[in-house]
């Protein structure tokens, strides 16, 4: 599989609400990160559906390197 595109080298918060569906972009290549926007069309990439179970905010990793997707661990420190 192709490599992600970095889209940013910081995580972004989002507010989720109660189990509503995300699409996390997985590319890097969408221009409404964190979520998709069907720019991967045509590649191997799909986005990942998060789901929260209550109101919570995350962070989002935007760099696409993160071990734990969709969730930034700090890997954008190392590049």
């Amino acid at each position: 599989m192709d490599k992600a595109t970095c889209a940013a080298k910081e995580p972004i918060a989002l507010t989720m609400e109660k189990d509503k569906n995300y699409a996390w972009c997985t590319c890097g290549l969408s221009d409404k990160q964190p979520l998709c926007n069907g720019a991967h069309s045509g590649t191997a990439f799909r986005p990942m559906i998060i789901k929260s179970e209550e109101e919570k905010e995350v962070y989002l990793c935007q760099c696409k390197q993160t071990k734990n997707p969709p969730y930034c661990d700090g890997s954008h420190n190392s590049l």
